[in-house]
């Protein structure tokens, strides 16, 4: 074999200047930026209820007991392998989670009209599913809640759809505007692609009723618009399964189209496994099979296919009837926990006398409450108290122990005292 002279190292730049001397930094990414923050502070009494996880008592993030028995068996297994799932994901885990958010008696699964595909946990299914959007339907304007999960934006928008907003909170009455809803879905360019909230809305814990999704779901037919749900927490604002899937399911069974975006890291506490599905429910049984022949165009240059580790738990627990038991029963002490948390902070606030009304928190549902704390009085919980959060106001009930309630209250009750008038003291 002949062996080359290795060759002298050519300078590009003869002043040393890298080919990427001219990028800038990127600004903070804030949910991660006042994780860094907390992770610094030596404060043995911080507290951190910014990002979205569901913790102990301790501040732990928080696995199941079923997850850890299924994991065990998993590692006993010794025939199972780690060979490439389809580009698709794992069959069983599609069909579970279909099941899972369509309900069992589904005329869409029944007429095979659904097509669901794993993906990298709730984010990557939105994403595929904008994608998707962005090269085969023939609107791409999204309108997305006001206010909206942060990451919604940068997910639609990366896929070069136009974003819009409709309202849907009123932050003087700190309950969902459902009059601004329907006036501007009514008013949405025809064709539009609208993103909702299954339930649990993120950030501010404000759902539509059941009568209120049935009026939504009409004027969107009614209008023509495309219904994309984000679905991250099932099971965590009710404690059950099918009634927190009500929503879909509407739009579901009435002969319509819609996406689902769908994540098992909030409800299995499946958060570092990214394990999630995009389904898609079509008018025909052809149309979703010819919609999952492009869905694996769009997948491949993404991810290729996608992990084994996190469907492999999921469809364990999904298909085994004990195991299920246990995480629903699990689910729903999970649930209640959140429950008991906001009445205790309601509680403490009130024999405080706390100024103003604090019943938003109590009537807000799952994983997050949107306190209507302002910045001035969140910077003042982290500078003062060594409080964590986001500065909208939004705290993560499921990061707060019962224990670390009383601080808390104590916090915000300075935090509203001092932001005040000193006249309105005297």
């Amino acid at each position: 074999m002949e062996h080359l002279k290795p060759m002298e190292p050519t300078r590009i730049h003869s002043n040393g200047d890298s080919l990427f001397q001219d990028i800038t930094f990127a600004p903070d990414i804030p949910v991660y930026a006042t994780t860094a923050a907390y992770n610094k502070d030596p404060c043995p009494n911080k507290l951190h209820l910014g990002i979205g996880v569901y913790r102990t008592e301790e501040g732990k993030c928080h696995t199941l007991n079923v997850v850890k028995q299924v994991e065990q068996a998993l590692a006993n297994d010794l025939s199972a392998d780690k060979e490439y799932l389809p580009i698709t994901g794992m069959p069983e885990f599609n069909k579970l989670s279909a099941k899972l958010m369509f309900g069992s008696g589904s005329p869409a699964i029944k007429e095979s009209r659904v097509v669901t595909v794993q993906c990298v946990s709730g984010c990557l299914s939105l994403r595929v599913g904008a994608e998707f959007l962005a090269k085969h339907y023939h609107q791409h304007v999204v309108y997305l809640p006001e206010p909206t999960y942060g990451n919604h934006p940068n997910l639609i928008s990366a896929a070069g759809l136009t974003l819009k907003t409709y309202r849907y909170y009123d932050p003087k009455t700190l309950v969902l505007d459902f009059q601004g809803l329907l006036e501007d879905l009514g008013s949405a360019l025809t064709g539009a692609i609208v993103l909702f909230h299954a339930c649990g809305h993120n950030p501010t814990g404000v759902d539509p009723t059941c009568q209120q999704w049935e009026q939504i779901r009409q004027l969107v037919r009614q209008r023509g618009l495309l219904p994309f749900f984000d679905c991250a927490y099932q099971g965590l604002v009710s404690g059950n399964l099918d009634d927190d899937a009500q929503s879909i399911r509407m739009f579901g069974c009435d002969g319509g189209e819609c996406f689902v975006a769908q994540s098992y890291s909030k409800n299995m506490g499946l958060y570092g496994e990214r394990i999630g599905s995009l389904s898609i429910v079509c008018k025909t049984a052809d149309v979703a099979r010819r919609v999952e022949s492009q869905l694996k165009l769009i997948i491949r240059p993404l991810y290729s296919n996608p992990p084994i580790h996190g469907a492999a738990i999921v469809t364990a627990i999904l298909k085994d009837r004990d195991l299920y038991q246990k995480w629903t029963n699990e689910l729903k002490a999970m649930r209640d926990r959140l429950v008991q948390v906001r009445r205790q902070l309601y509680d403490s606030l009130c024999n405080k006398g706390t100024p103003g009304d604090w019943s938003h928190i109590i009537k807000q549902v799952g994983m997050y409450s949107f306190t209507g704390l302002n910045k001035d009085q969140v910077d003042f919980l982290t500078r003062e108290y060594h409080i964590y959060m986001s500065s909208d106001g939004r705290i993560n009930i499921g990061g707060l122990s019962s224990k670390a309630v009383p601080y808390f209250a104590d916090a915000i009750h300075d935090a509203v005292i001092s932001s005040l008038p000193s006249s309105t003291l005297a």
